[in-house]
């Protein structure tokens, strides 16, 4: 592996999608292609520390998906089947599938689509923190209004979509302070955020479709059976890596152990591993958890 003190060459592209063009970053040149899937209010630049790990056999393709980062402006249609359509044009323009996919939170979600519905195009997925269908939060019932729902599971990153931020220095220091990052901040969390922003009347206002999120949420925490579906028709082998601490790191693992019980005796072909120590976020963009991670990619 390469050292965490180098950086990896990246280039971007544009790729023809339904509605415009979708914005992808390139991390490395290697012969190695990988697609990588950031999550729900992420973008591109959550995957360039595994980018760095992997070293420079690889090239890791990173879209920022449609309503986020440089792709904020296409419109929609939003959801996972949209998503996987827009990464399986991705890899067509690439020439370089079947791939590994690593996909990240919702970007797990994403890849398992794209692997159900373009199973041509994928040749192993690596799960970070995500893909396993999830049971509604305590209190909710089925048909409850996915908006609730969201706002529920959401609302602090819903909420934060909306602010405006007197400057980038500032949405740093309000990143700095989150549970998550105070034990592990570092310079690919500060590049992170800030290819986030972009400047509106005021400041700065994060790059993300507050729509876009409200549907891929919607979808992802209330269709649990069509979640469900899209998992079992997965022909290919999965590899998941779990974070034993939430999104505020509460020592809570997103993916209870019940729904990793359940997927593991249902899929002969799912492998599941905890990052021990990590958070949601930390285990895609801290040194230790990114490592696993393309450790995993890369098959080692």
């Amino acid at each position: 592996m390469s050292s965490e003190a180098s950086d990896v060459p990246t280039s971007t592209l544009s790729v023809p999608v339904n509605g415009g063009q979708l914005l992808v970053t390139r991390f490395g040149s290697g012969p190695h292609t990988v697609l990588g899937i950031h999550g729900i209010t992420a973008n591109a630049m959550s995957l360039r520390p595994v980018a760095r790990h992997l070293g420079p056999a690889f090239t890791l393709l990173a879209p920022d998906l449609r309503g986020r980062g440089g792709s904020v402006a296409l419109p929609a249609p939003y959801g996972l089947s949209a998503h996987a359509a827009d990464c399986a044009a991705v890899l067509h323009a690439a020439g370089s599938a079947p791939v590994v996919v690593l996909g990240e939170s919702m970007g797990a979600y994403v890849a398992v689509a794209l692997a159900a519905e373009h199973p041509m195009l994928v040749r192993r997925l690596v799960l970070a923190d995500g893909g396993l269908p999830l049971p509604l939060p305590p209190g909710l019932i089925p048909g409850t209004d996915p908006n609730v729902v969201a706002d529920m599971v959401l609302g602090p990153a819903l909420t934060r979509l909306k602010q405006v931020f007197p400057s980038v220095p500032a949405y740093l220091a309000f990143w700095r302070q989150h549970p998550a990052f105070q034990r592990n901040w570092n310079p690919d969390i500060e590049a992170y955020f800030e290819y986030d922003l972009g400047p509106v009347e005021g400041g700065f206002q994060s790059r993300v479709s507050e729509a876009a999120v409200r549907i891929d949420a919607a979808e992802q925490l209330t269709r649990a059976q069509a979640l469900g579906e899209a998992l079992a028709a997965v022909a290919c082998a999965i590899d998941l890596v779990r974070a034993p601490r939430n999104l505020m790191n509460q020592p809570l693992p997103l993916l209870s152990d019940a729904v990793v019980r359940e997927w593991t005796a249902r899929l002969p072909g799912l492998t599941v591993e905890m990052a021990e120590d990590e958070n949601h976020y930390s285990l895609m963009m801290g040194g230790r958890g990114a490592g696993l991670l393309a450790a995993r990619v890369a098959g080692r």
